[in-house]
């Protein structure tokens, strides 16, 4: 008789060890690796008899099939970033820190779906019936036919979802309180929650129904568990918002069925999740018009413009080393963007602590944001005020170089829609290329400030006055 062996699996990133330590070599992650009993593995019974596989019928690449037709929710912005609506069979993976709202969006797209007519399934993992109930009646959805259950058995809920129609969408909340007899370790870990989500992959691929799976992160903002469930699944959302503002973004990081990076912008009420459907709008609705420090940044989520705006303090340090605080953006690239400021443009910020926000409790990752906040620092350390009505994009380069950034028609359309009567943008030949393309979408013409380097824009900023720190911006 073989031998029954252990494996040693690291909680947070799947990684498999041969013994037990207390860091895990691939992830980083401290105490995260538990001793797991692996699963029977059983062959299936036309390998036992030794019977060949039946043929399986080859198609073409280039078929005549249509698009996959989708169900729209009717709630617009969940829609745009699953890519026009929701696939039927496919299986989206929805992460976000606890308390963000994904529970009270999902009772809503259920909601939605089952008052137009089709079934819709519930099962929660983590609460009763009684208390989703509660919640549905605070959001006033307490009439709508969503059907729900309270259960943690994955066979038990494949089987149930079997029975009888079948359903448009099924929610399940969370994977990671889902468990299955094939596995022998406790819900929540590695193997269970791949197990768990495999079956309910399998039953969404075989019936036809729509599986939305919720997901938990870890502190790191990573959905906790294998990164295989992320490669298996069709869709992976994530909810991102922060506690001190009412705003909720949801973001595609991976979608089979439409564009990445999309996104969608929620506002959280008391009656739930609204709409926001120009979020530039919201997001400048109160920005600081007159004070130095601030500049408005026209960036790209996806196929989405948004306008928001970016606000910096330079203030002198009275630390050894000066602080460099940051939110909504890279640290990072922030210190590349004050190492290019001091190294081509002259600018000391050795002395100075640095404080960079970005309004609204949006978060950018496009390097297109480089240009914006060098804006915004020089304003705040030399105290001129930026004209209100300009937005700024473009990337900086170690050389002090700005570089143009793609979709600039799309930018400046938006910014036009506005009321903003200018832009700042990099490249001496974006002029000409933008114009064109404008014309091409036929997009409202801005008058363009443009520039070469990034010493054109302190030297432009430094023109304006007054100056609070005269030493501090040289001549550039």
């Amino acid at each position: 008789m073989a031998k029954k062996t252990t494996s040693f699996i690291c909680q947070a990133c799947g990684a498999l060890h041969s013994r037990w330590q207390g860091k895990c070599e691939s992830c980083g992650a401290w105490n995260s690796i538990a001793e797991e009993s692996p699963a029977a593995v059983t062959l299936p019974a036309a390998h036992r008899s030794g019977r060949k596989g039946r043929l399986i019928e080859l198609q073409s690449l280039a078929g005549t099939n249509d698009s996959p037709p989708r169900t729209q929710t009717h709630i617009a912005e969940f829609d745009r970033v699953a890519g026009g609506g929701i696939v039927p069979g496919s299986v989206l993976l929805i992460g976000g820190d606890p308390g963000i709202g994904k529970s009270t969006l999902l009772i809503q797209v259920s909601a939605t779906l089952a008052r137009a007519g089709h079934r819709v399934i519930y099962v929660s993992g983590e609460e009763a019936v009684e208390q989703v109930r509660l919640r549905a009646d605070r959001l006033g959805l307490a009439n709508a036919p969503v059907e729900l259950a309270a259960e943690t058995n994955v066979e038990d809920i494949a089987a149930t979802l079997s029975q009888g129609r079948t359903p448009v969408l099924v929610v399940i909340d969370s994977i990671q309180t889902m468990w299955t007899d094939t596995a022998e370790s406790a819900p929540g870990t590695v193997t269970q929650v791949r197990s768990s989500a495999q079956i309910l992959i399998r039953y969404a691929k075989q019936a036809g129904a729509a599986v939305i799976l919720v997901g938990h992160v870890t502190k790191d903002g990573q959905i906790a568990g294998p990164r295989v469930v992320e490669h298996m699944v069709d869709a992976v959302l994530s909810f991102e918002g922060d506690g001190a503002h009412q705003f909720r973004i949801l973001r595609a990081q991976k979608n089979r069925f439409g564009p990445t990076d999309e996104i969608g912008v929620f506002e959280m009420t008391g009656l739930g999740l609204s709409e926001v459907p120009n979020p530039s709008e919201l997001f400048l609705s109160n920005r600081d018009r007159g004070a130095p420090g601030t500049a408005v940044y026209a960036g790209m989520e996806g196929t989405r413009p948004v306008l928001v705006e970016i606000q910096a303090l330079v203030v002198p340090t009275s630390l050894g080393t000066p602080r460099r605080a940051v939110v909504g953006w890279d640290p990072s690239r922030l210190s590349m963007v004050l190492a290019v400021l001091e190294a081509r443009c002259g600018i000391k910020l050795g002395g100075h602590d640095v404080h960079l926000n970005v309004a609204g409790g949006f978060r950018i990752s496009e390097p297109a944001a480089d240009l914006a906040v060098a804006a915004a620092l020089v304003s705040s350390l030399s105290g001129a005020v930026l004209p209100a009505d300009s937005v700024y994009f473009g990337e900086i380069s170690l050389t002090g170089a700005a570089r143009p950034v793609p979709h600039a028609p799309a930018r400046l359309k938006e910014a036009a829609k506005l009321g903003f009567a200018r832009a700042v943008v990099p490249d001496a030949k974006a002029k000409e290329r933008g114009g064109k393309e404008r014309e091409r979408d036929s997009a409202p013409p801005i008058p363009l400030d443009v520039i070469g380097s990034l010493a054109d824009l302190v030297a432009g900023i430094a023109a304006r006055g007054p100056r609070r720190n005269a030493r501090a911006v040289e001549e550039a």
